[in-house]
């Protein structure tokens, strides 16, 4: 009889991005990585010592990129890109968000933020979860067995996760479990989901890392 593959699929959210100006950055080019969010890749490749990564998948953006490479070289692996990793589009990419001297100061956007529940501001969260969904499903098959790390962006994976826990969609952004450089592991059992683990291997490295407004 043959063994039910075991499948670990790493959602990993890319390390801190050096945005002096609080743009919120979205899909925009030329967006890096700053000193310590490379030094938060390197520590996520380092925890991953001993296990068996078989395959490693960014979204195409820098900032994804740039965290997946100390996992590629760790396991001689080479990082292959997948669009459906990518950041939710936005409205207000490209500009300050927020109150005081953000977007919501101008009545003209108020509009974009009526509705919470579809997003109103930008790319539907049901959207999202399924072309997330479809990466997740295309790693698997490809590493039946073995571990994958996908890096992508955090409302990507945390939208990914509350889909697959059943939950609603909307939520609070002030609340996603999903910090930089952090892991959302799914834990498979042939095809079936069998748990979600969630980590923090550069956690030690968060006390210091700036606020993010694109991720």
């Amino acid at each position: 009889m043959t063994a039910t593959p075991r499948t670990i699929v790493h959602l990993m959210r890319h390390g801190e991005v050096h945005n002096p100006a609080k743009i919120l950055y979205g899909r925009l080019p030329d967006y890096h990585l700053s000193d310590l969010g490379r030094q938060m890749a390197d520590r996520v490749a380092e925890s991953l010592e001993g296990h068996d990564v078989a395959l490693v998948v960014a979204s195409p953006l820098e900032r994804a990129q740039e965290t997946a490479r100390p996992v590629a070289e760790h396991f001689r692996t080479p990082i292959l890109t997948d669009s459906r990793l990518i950041e939710a589009g936005n409205h207000f990419e490209g500009r300050r968000f927020g109150h005081g001297a953000g977007s919501l100061r101008r009545p003209a956007n108020w509009w974009l933020v009526r509705n919470p529940l579809t997003p109103s501001w930008g790319e539907p969260y049901r959207a999202i979860a399924r072309r997330m969904e479809a990466a997740v499903d295309a790693a698997r098959q490809h590493a039946p067995g073995r571990e994958v790390v996908l890096v992508s962006h955090q409302l990507p994976v945390w939208t990914l996760r509350r889909h697959l826990e059943g939950r609603p969609l909307w939520h609070d952004p002030r609340r996603r479990q999903c910090s930089l450089a952090s892991l959302t592991s799914l834990h498979y059992d042939g095809d079936r989901l069998t748990s979600i683990v969630y980590s923090e291997p550069a956690g030690a490295l968060l006390q210091v890392a700036e606020p993010t407004v694109g991720a």
